[in-house]
C-alpha cells in the first residue's frame, strides 16, 4: 500500500497491492485525488473490500455486491436493480458503515420515501416502495449470507409499501377485430398485433422473433429469446422464465398471414428481427388504433390477457393455457379465476351427482 503525490499535476495517487483468490499478486491504483486524505481513504476502503470487513461503507459493499451479482442475472434485470439502488438507496446510505446501520436508520429512510411527493403532488406507489425496500434488504441479506453481517436491519425494520395488482383489462374478440382493421394501413403494426393477440406472447418475445423461429410446414412458432433496448443497444436475452421456452401451434390463417408478411420483407435473413421496432412504437400504435377504432385503450401487455381470456371462454383448461403462454398453471388459475365463472358451479353440480350416485348404491 502506498500513496504518492504527482509532481507534475499536484494530484495524489494511491496504489494497493494484494493477493487474489488464485494466490496471484495483483495491484490496483487510482489517480487524481485532490488531497492526501482522500487518497488514504480510498486505500483504506479498497483494503476493507479486499478483506471483506464490514467496517467498510455501504457504498463500498455495493461494489462487492455488484461484482458478485451482476453476471448472475440478465442485463436488463441488473439495470433495473442498479437504477433503484443508485437513485433511491445509495444517496442515503453510501457513506454509512455497513456494521453501523441499524433498524432505526432504515425506518428514517423509509419515512423520507413515504413522505416524498413529485411535482404534481403524487407519492411513490405502494408497489414501487415495496420494490425499493426489497432491493435494500437483498443487499443486507447478501452481507449476512456471505460476509458475516450479524443480521439484516432492513428485515428487522419491516417492509414498506405493498404489491398492487393493476386492473386486468382485455379486449373481446370483436373489440380486437375493430382495432386490427384500423391497423391494416401499416403492415408491420398489423402483423405484430396479430401475433400478440392470437398467440398471447410477450412484447419482448415478439420483438426478438426471426424467420427461423417459424416452421410453416408444421404451423408452429418457437419462443426462445426476448428483446430489450438497453442504453441505446439492442439486447437479446433468454425469455423471462424457463417455462417461457416453448413452441406454439399457430392457427392456419395466422400462419398464412406471417408467410405473407415475410414475403413483403426484402431479402431478410433467417436470423434478422422480423419487427425491428421498439416497445415505445407499439405503445404509440396502440394509441392510434384505439382512437381510430373507438375501442377502449388497453396496454400492449393486455393483449396477452385478451388471448388468455379468449381461450378460457373457449373452454380450454388452465394447464393447456399455461403451456401455450409460458406460465405456471397455478398462476393462470389464481390470476384469471374471475374469468372461470361457471367452474365452481360445475364442480358443485358434479359433486352432487357423485354423492347421489353413491347413496343409490
Amino acid at each position: 500500500m502506498a500513496v504518492y503525490k504527482d509532481g507534475n499535476t499536484g494530484k495524489w495517487r494511491a496504489v494497493f497491492r494484494f493477493t487474489d483468490w488464485k494466490g496471484e499478486r495483483k495491484q490496483t491504483q487510482k489517480r487524481g485525488f485532490a488531497t492526501k486524505r482522500e487518497a488514504l481513504n480510498w486505500e483504506r476502503e479498497t483494503m476493507l473490500k479486499q478483506e471483506a470487513k464490514l467496517d467498510m461503507t455501504f457504498g463500498s459493499f455495493f461494489e462487492i455486491y455488484e461484482t458478485d451479482k451482476r453476471k448472475r442475472v440478465k442485463e436488463n434485470t441488473w439495470e433495473s436493480k442498479s437504477h433503484v439502488i443508485r437513485t433511491k438507496i445509495l444517496p442515503y446510505f453510501e457513506s454509512r458503515k455497513m456494521e453501523e446501520i441499524e433498524p432505526k436508520d432504515i425506518i428514517a429512510w423509509q419515512n423520507e420515501l413515504l413522505s416524498y411527493k413529485d411535482e404534481s403532488g403524487q407519492p411513490y406507489s405502494a408497489t414501487y416502495l415495496k420494490t425499493i425496500h426489497s432491493q435494500l434488504s437483498a443487499i443486507f441479506n447478501h452481507a449476512v449470507r456471505f460476509y458475516h453481517l450479524p443480521s439484516n436491519p432492513a428485515q428487522k425494520a419491516g417492509a414498506m409499501g405493498s404489491e398492487e395488482h393493476k386492473e386486468m383489462l382485455f379486449w373481446t374478440k370483436e373489440e380486437y377485430l375493430k382495432f386490427a382493421d384500423a391497423m391494416m394501413d401499416k403492415p408491420q403494426s398489423y402483423y405484430a398485433f396479430e401475433i400478440l393477440y392470437w398467440c398471447g406472447i410477450r412484447m419482448g418475445e415478439l420483438l426478438a422473433l426471426t424467420p427461423k423461429d417459424f416452421d410453416f410446414g408444421k404451423c408452429t412458432l418457437t419462443i426462445n429469446k426476448s428483446y430489450q433496448r438497453l442504453k441505446g443497444r439492442d439486447v437479446i436475452t433468454s425469455p423471462k422464465t424457463p417455462k417461457s421456452n416453448r413452441t406454439i401451434k399457430m392457427s392456419k390463417f395466422l400462419c398464412e398471414e406471417i408467410q405473407e408478411y415475410i414475403d413483403m420483407l426484402y431479402s431478410i435473413g433467417e436470423n434478422e428481427r422480423l419487427f425491428p421496432i421498439t416497445k415505445s412504437y407499439l405503445h404509440h400504435e396502440m394509441d392510434r388504433g384505439s382512437k381510430q377504432s373507438g375501442v377502449k385503450r388497453i396496454r400492449v401487455h393486455d393483449l396477452r390477457h385478451s388471448h388468455i381470456s379468449l381461450l378460457i371462454e373457449m373452454g380450454f383448461s388452465a394447464l393447456a393455457i399455461a403451456q401455450r403462454v409460458g406460465h405456471e398453471s397455478i398462476d393462470i388459475t389464481y390470476r384469471y379465476a374471475h374469468l372461470f365463472p361457471t367452474k365452481q358451479t360445475e364442480m358443485a353440480d358434479r359433486l352432487d351427482i357423485e354423492r347421489m350416485g353413491k347413496e343409490e348404491k
